[in-house]
């Protein structure tokens, strides 16, 4: 199992002091999540922060634009130095341009589904990706509980990269921790977003150790 913990709850007041314990940790991405006010009810960070971010961070980034027309941020998130540039299916009418723009680029494509998107909705696009991001919360807002009808919706999308001969990853982002971590792994989850779970545990290096497991 990977974990990718969220920035969206980490401490702004001491980013740098959360990304000392967040480089020495067994994470294996830094999850960044981009809102608009527009697509998603609420709003983040813009590049300045992230470029900040980047720059301290030595881990891999996961990028993950919750707002309208990402594609007009391909450069500045590839400028990031991005592992992961992760758009929502909602947001892109013309996804495959989209997925291809940003393979051209030198990211891996990646493409989120929010809870009431089903899973269906990839057939066409998922042999052109390399992960996909089930929400398990409805995006915009940290915190929230988690959506149990998830479980089902990991299990039908392990049967479509199946069926059709994907490698494409399942990342799961909403609600995450300790206490589904296993049962998301056994449903065939491969990556992990946590964000309350990790920035606000008391050592967010264990809970991310005992999360891999």
């Amino acid at each position: 199992m990977q974990v990718s913990p969220s920035l969206l709850s980490a401490n702004f007041a001491n980013l740098e002091g959360d990304m000392e314990w967040l480089n020495r940790s067994e994470c294996d991405y830094l999850h960044l999540d981009v809102m608009d006010g527009v697509f998603v009810p609420n709003i983040s960070f813009g590049f300045p922060v992230l470029k900040h971010v980047a720059r301290i961070c030595h881990k891999p980034l996961d990028v993950h634009l919750m707002i309208v027309q990402p594609e007009k941020f391909i450069n500045e998130v590839k400028a990031l130095g991005a592992y992961y540039m992760n758009v929502h299916v909602e947001a892109c009418p013309h996804l495959h341009r989209v997925v291809s723009q940003i393979r051209e680029a030198g990211m891996h494509p990646a493409v989120t589904l929010n809870p009431s998107t089903p899973v269906c909705m990839l057939e066409d696009i998922i042999g052109d990706v390399d992960m996909v991001l089930l929400m398990s919360v409805n995006p915009g807002f940290g915190g929230q509980k988690f959506i149990e009808h998830t479980y089902d919706k990991i299990r039908q999308l392990r049967q479509l990269i199946d069926s059709k001969g994907s490698k494409a990853k399942i990342e799961i982002d909403g609600g995450v921790s300790l206490k589904n971590a296993k049962q998301l792994a056994e449903a065939g989850a491969d990556v992990l977003v946590a964000g309350s779970a990790v920035f606000g545990a008391d050592d967010p290096e264990t809970v991310i150790r005992e999360m891999k497991k």
